[in-house]
């Protein structure tokens, strides 16, 4: 079956390819009598196309849902032609996971297809194959769904035809249903066929052609007729082949544009940014600030790519950011060295909170201010444990500023265990020191 159906749509598309239009449908209107079949198509989907056709399982007609249809056609070529259809039927649409209907509701389809056909209309009997894409609505679901199929097309006289039509509806949304649909019609021509009036030819009078400089522009139509040129400029030269002749080309040696005469577009500060899109043109500058330097908002003399403080002075040392003053950080530093714990503990005594304190003044006084908090132990014990206790030492002491009302935000806490020793921790004195918290303060 299927190598029938390629031989079909193969030879179709070869007729199509070598016929003229001659014979392609005119607009038409066409109305059909249709019937619905949702039970065959269900024995189709279980049981397999042979095993229906051996058991004669298929739906009769007299129990088949009818309905009407209206169509517009107009062919696309002699083979080919498009057909819309809108179809109207009382029935009891099934509908997957959805309650089945007590009473036949009204279900509305419209359908494009194109049928592809054996022979253009100008036969009698005229097989063809039809695909394409459908809507439904019934009650408030709405579905879409593919139709495919076939049938044939028999001419009554030139304008009017008999359409015999069969398809299979798969679904592509959940509330469409697989269906057979059968329609019979009958569908007239709306426009009169034009009549082609003859076309008088005159016989032309040739005259022995003149081209002086041998370009085949004819002297005639040649503007430079003793130069060889192109016959895109009329006969003229055009060395650098921009599309302007040598004569009106100020730079006939470099490709350009007309509006610059021929010549290419100017770089004047020659920052490789051509002055029509250079909004500084005599300043070098880069591409993404269009032609412009990078900007220095501060006038610091660090850009602000690379200035976390655009709107304050500062050294590139320090991103461009102000200095912090060296008693502001002597005083987190001596904040830092007398930090206090309860041994083997991250609770902080007492006697730590008098320097916090003076931590949590410095930040309140200057918003911009940042602190690194770093937690270290010494070698004492597990390694694992150093590092949790170290993690827990510098959380709380985030714990005790943020408490204190400064944003956590502001506040980054590390633990790094017994992995950054800054004595030998084989002296009790190096390993006090070792059993640390670093404080960093930052501006940026």
């Amino acid at each position: 079956m299927k190598k029938i159906i390629l031989v079909f749509i193969g030879l179709g598309l070869f007729v199509t390819a070598f016929s003229q239009n001659e014979n392609k449908k005119r607009p038409s209107l066409g109305i059909h009598y249709v019937l619905n079949d949702f039970n065959t198509a269900t024995q189709l989907r279980s049981a397999g196309l042979s095993t229906v056709l051996q058991t004669k399982d298929w739906h009769k007609t007299n129990k088949m849902n009818a309905g009407i249809a209206i169509s517009y056609l107009q062919g696309l070529s002699n083979n080919l032609d498009f057909v819309g259809t809108l179809t109207g039927s009382f029935l009891n649409y099934p509908i997957k996971d959805k309650p089945a209907a007590t009473n036949s509701e009204f279900l509305l389809e419209a359908v494009a297809t194109a049928n592809l056909k054996l022979f253009p209309d100008n036969y009698i009997f005229t097989p063809f194959l039809t695909a394409g894409v459908g809507a439904s609505k019934y009650k408030g679901y709405y579905g879409a769904f593919l139709p495919l199929g076939g049938g044939f097309q028999v001419k009554l006289v030139d304008d009017i035809f008999i359409l015999i039509n069969s398809q299979y509806r798969v679904p592509v949304t959940e509330n469409a249903s697989y269906h057979l649909y059968h329609s019979f019609g009958i569908a007239s021509n709306l426009t009169k066929k034009k009549e082609v009036a003859p076309v008088q030819v005159p016989i032309p009078v040739v005259e022995p052609p003149k081209d002086r400089d041998g370009d085949g522009v004819l002297d005639d139509d040649d503007k430079c007729p003793d130069v060889k040129g192109l016959a895109s400029l009329q006969g003229c030269p055009d060395r650098d082949g921009d599309g302007i002749t040598d004569a009106d080309d100020k730079c006939p040696d470099v490709a350009g544009l007309s509006r610059y005469q021929g010549c290419p577009i100017p770089d004047t500060d020659k920052d490789g940014i051509n002055d029509e899109v250079d909004k500084c043109v005599t300043v070098p500058g880069v591409a993404r600030y269009q032609g412009c330097p990078i900007p220095d908002t501060d006038g610091d003399g660090v850009n602000d790519e690379e200035d976390k403080c655009i709107n304050e002075k500062g050294p590139a040392s320090n991103f461009g950011c102000p200095v912090i003053s060296e008693e502001i950080v002597k005083r987190i530093n001596r904040a830092a060295q007398n930090i206090f714990f309860s041994t083997g503990s991250a609770k902080l005594l007492t006697k730590s909170h008098s320097k916090l304190n003076d931590v949590v003044a410095i930040l309140n006084d200057n918003p911009s201010y940042k602190v690194a908090i770093d937690g270290h132990t010494d070698n004492t014990g597990k390694a694992d444990r150093n590092q949790i206790l170290s993690e827990e030492r510098a959380a709380s002491v985030k714990a005790y500023l943020v408490g204190k009302g400064i944003d956590e935000s502001r506040l980054a806490s590390t633990g790094y265990g017994q992995d950054k020793p800054v004595e030998d921790n084989k002296t009790a004195a190096g390993r006090a020191k070792n059993r640390r918290v670093e404080m960093t303060l930052r501006n940026y």
